[in-house]
């Protein structure tokens, strides 16, 4: 049996709200029963906060998808450096080895960026919308403030290869506490680096 997609109920509510609106606005008469104004404040305010609330939830949860990401022009070099044919790449090895879901590569380890950390995280995450469309894009693109050791350590603290390591075990304090960085330490600081993909070799998947 074939349910309907979240998004395909949406706009069937979204469809039945515009509806309902249009058959009070059109016959306020209805309005002078019971029945008629609880129809009217359905209308009018139930339907549309849950389409609201609905299609944000929705939209946010696509926001997380990779191909989402980078659908913005400006982040096509960022999405091509995930296939650099070079291990020491940090991302490309990450997204190329399956380290992280290859479907939400940029969320995974961008978790308290944009949209997906708290309510100072979302404004910025408005305010990508607001550069894409009518401000100006900085060249180079940078993150509002430095990479936080802590999106790495959600998946590496605790893995036997990150604690086996003896100079992870020297620095474990000071990589906890964001005194050592993880990408600008001189350990793993070959990030994206779109401003050397003329002289990378690129890595294809099997199709």
């Amino acid at each position: 049996m074939h349910l309907p997609a979240p998004a395909e109920l949406l706009y069937a509510l979204l469809l039945i709200s515009i509806v309902l609106v249009v058959i009070v606005v059109l016959r306020p008469g209805i309005t002078n029963s019971r029945e008629g104004k609880m129809l009217a404040f359905l209308a009018f305010l139930i339907l549309p906060v849950l389409c609201m609330f609905w299609g944000a939830s929705e939209h946010i949860d696509r926001s997380k998808q990779t191909q989402f990401c980078l659908s913005c022009h400006v982040m096509e070099a960022y999405g091509k450096s995930l296939y650099v044919d070079d291990p020491s790449y940090v991302p490309a090895a990450h997204f190329q080895n399956h380290r992280i879901p290859v479907d939400e590569a940029c969320y995974t380890c961008h978790t308290d960026y944009a949209m997906y950390g708290g309510i100072r995280a979302k404004m910025q995450g408005l305010q990508h919308i607001y550069v894409q469309y009518l401000g100006t894009i900085p060249n180079p693109i940078k993150l509002y403030t430095p990479y936080n050791n802590r999106e790495c350590l959600h998946c590496h603290l605790g893995a036997r290869s990150f604690e086996s390591n003896p100079i992870h075990v020297a620095l474990l304090d000071s990589i906890k506490s964001n005194q050592t960085s993880c990408i600008t330490s001189g350990c793993h600081d070959t990030v994206h680096n779109v401003a050397n993909q003329k002289n990378v070799k690129f890595w294809s998947p099997a199709q």
